[in-house]
């Protein structure tokens, strides 16, 4: 899990304290080993409070990959994919309950039909389209999706909201949230295998497709960060849509999945509201008035003899255009 966004308290260090950059590659202190266990001292164990802050998202993205093995375990590769980008509505509803944001009207339309996309997905699924194992329960793949996609937006927004704007470098919130993760995961595999583990040894059964899971997640939230550092929500909606693609494609080659039109139907909608809802508001604004020229255009004549009206600066154009929800959404 890649933390996006950086957070923490204003406290003071306290004595013996080491500046942030100790921990950043590249500084003149990054390949001393006294300075970097000085910083993390002060960082994880004096400033506690900013460390124990984390303990809520460890928790919730612990139990929200749990979720998703429940989920892909009961639904086919294709359907899952799709079904997760519900994890856009919750977030954006979570955004606006936590943090007061503001939708626009375009958005608030693909959110509309995102879910209608998933409900056309999930009523295919239902009417079993094409065969499924016999091992698989739609209803439970549902409901652990549905759970995780509640925990991915909670998660997302209550991380930026305790955390947003203080100093902590992002490689700091990644440490501190695998502390919690790795610890929170430990305690749960021996509840749940404590005897197998103990029997046959942690690493029984790593074969080599179960280390290719490991270093894909370890590597898609590291590539998180990297998007929202570099890309913005346009390209992200157009790297959500290949995905989609791309797991249906694979589902039909490695598991027979059956593409029926109403799949196909809601796949289309899914992809589209991604599209949508990624785009910034300037460009929402230049569609809105597109449909609203192509319905009647009122052109306006300036009387001679007056200045023309005022442009909006760039700077303001740029303020408008801002991608909307760039960390809650893409926190993974």
């Amino acid at each position: 899990m890649a933390a996006v966004g950086a957070g923490g308290s204003t406290a003071a260090p306290g004595p013996g304290a080491v500046s942030a950059g100790a921990l950043e590659p590249g500084t003149a202190s990054a390949g001393n080993v006294k300075h970097l266990v000085l910083f993390l001292h002060e960082a994880v164990l004096v400033q506690y409070v900013d460390t124990l802050k984390l303990a809520v998202p460890s928790l919730i993205y612990t139990l929200q990959n749990n979720l998703q093995y429940v989920a892909i375990s009961n639904l086919p590769a294709a359907t899952f994919q799709v079904t997760y980008q519900l994890k856009i509505l919750t977030t954006a509803l979570f955004s606006v309950l936590m943090l007061n944001r503001s939708l626009s009207r375009l958005q608030w339309a693909s959110l509309l039909l995102l879910f209608t996309g998933v409900a056309i997905v999930q009523a295919q699924q239902a009417g079993g389209g094409g065969p499924r194992p016999l091992d698989q329960n739609p209803g439970a793949g549902l409901a652990a999706v549905v759970a995780s996609c509640l925990s991915s937006g909670f998660a997302g927004v209550y991380f930026e909201k305790i955390l947003k704007g203080s100093s902590g470098s992002v490689w700091l919130r990644n440490l501190q949230l695998g502390l919690f993760g790795t610890a929170l995961g430990l305690v749960g595999l021996w509840w749940a295998e404590g005897t197998a583990v103990a029997t046959r040894g942690f690493f029984f059964g790593y074969t080599p497709a179960v280390w290719g899971v490991v270093l894909n997640q370890a590597f898609g939230g590291l590539l998180v960060a990297v998007v929202v550092k570099y890309a913005d929500n346009i390209l992200k909606g157009f790297a959500t849509s290949l995905s989609i693609v791309l797991s249906t494609v694979a589902s039909i080659r490695l598991f027979g999945f059956h593409v029926d039109p109403l799949f196909a139907l809601g796949a289309g909608l899914v992809i589209g509201a991604v599209y949508l809802y990624s785009l910034p508001r300037g460009a929402a604004k230049a569609i809105a008035s597109a449909s609203a020229s192509a319905s009647g255009p009122c052109v306006h004549q300036q009387p001679p003899g007056q200045p023309p009206p005022p442009q909006l600066s760039s700077h303001r154009g740029d303020l408008i255009t801002e991608p909307f929800l760039p960390k809650s959404v893409l926190v993974k």
